[in-house]
């Protein structure tokens, strides 16, 4: 009689942890519990790209990277694997190092981009204020990679500035240059609800570092369990609420409408590319001889 055994996470009998404070087996469980989120979302995200009409297929293409890039991350840190170890600069009894994952914020260069850029791309926001807003959130999340680093009290002077950097982005994004630019396309409602849930998980995110690897007040496996939440919170559930309000959404109208030919936007939602087909015929088809095809004029 064949023996049903559990398989057992031997991921940190593998890659010993490190440190005093570090992952233990439970958190680890967890970690892969919020890999397969990712892999399963994304995999999802790909097969719907299929079914999706040409040139509205920004938003799949967006979410789809970052889920991918988190699946990577997650599976990482899950194997105990893209982290250092650091000194405490508070032990509070917890050992005098500490292992902070880097992996952790290589997902977050990543992941919090693409909600910007998805909310941007839907509010008809200008480049210049995405790039704005974009930057922000990459200055938000190194220094506080920074300030994680930092093994004495100096560290929450990087906090201090990733937080005056999130302050600056939450009112950017949400209460002025997003919220009016909604408003001018027609889409205030749809982004009030996605950049809302947004900004109220953001709001959590430096409570969470300054309770793990700000202020080392909770453990390793707690802090990926605050912070592995909030991730899926954000990215799989934002990038699924935006398909499913995106069916009401006219993409010609809020030019998003990508081609070939880039960001368009042509009255009576015709494409360039249709339209490269002339009607002219060439001296094969016993048309005037030498007539010229006019090339496709390329707009961005």
């Amino acid at each position: 009689m064949a023996v049903i055994q559990l398989r057992t996470n031997d991921a940190l009998n593998t890659n010993p942890p490190l440190g005093d404070e570090h992952l233990t087996v439970n958190g680890s469980d967890w970690l892969w519990t919020v890999t397969a989120i990712y892999i399963v979302s994304f995999l999802a995200f790909f097969g719907l790209s299929f079914f999706a009409r040409a040139g509205e297929r920004v938003f799949h293409y967006i979410y789809g990277i970052a889920l991918l890039v988190g699946a990577v991350a997650y599976y990482a840190m899950a194997s105990d694997l893209g982290s250092s170890v650091v000194t405490a600069s508070d032990n509070l009894g917890r050992g005098d190092t500490r292992q902070v994952f880097f992996a952790l914020y290589v997902n977050w260069v990543v992941s919090f981009p693409a909600v910007i850029l998805s909310l941007g791309l839907l509010s008809g926001l200008p480049w210049a204020t995405l790039a704005y807003q974009v930057f922000l959130a990459w200055f938000w999340i190194l220094t506080y990679l920074s300030g994680a680093y930092t093994t004495t009290n100096y560290k929450w002077g990087f906090f201090v500035f990733g937080t005056v950097a999130w302050m600056f982005l939450a009112v950017s994004q949400w209460a002025l240059d997003g919220r009016r630019s909604a408003v001018r396309v027609g889409v205030a409602r749809d982004h009030t609800m996605l950049s809302g849930w947004l900004n109220l998980l953001w709001l959590l995110y430096p409570i969470a570092w300054g309770l793990s690897d700000g202020g080392n007040k909770i453990g390793t496996t707690s802090a990926f369990i605050f912070f592995g939440l909030l991730d899926v919170l954000m990215l799989p559930v934002l990038s699924f609420a935006t398909l499913f309000l995106s069916r009401n959404w006219d993409y010609n109208k809020l030019n998003i409408a990508f081609s070939q030919y880039g960001r368009v936007h042509v009255a009576g939602g015709n494409y360039p590319e249709k339209n490269t087909t002339a009607n002219v015929q060439g001296p094969a088809t016993g048309g005037p001889a030498g007539a010229a095809v006019p090339e496709p004029v390329s707009t961005v």
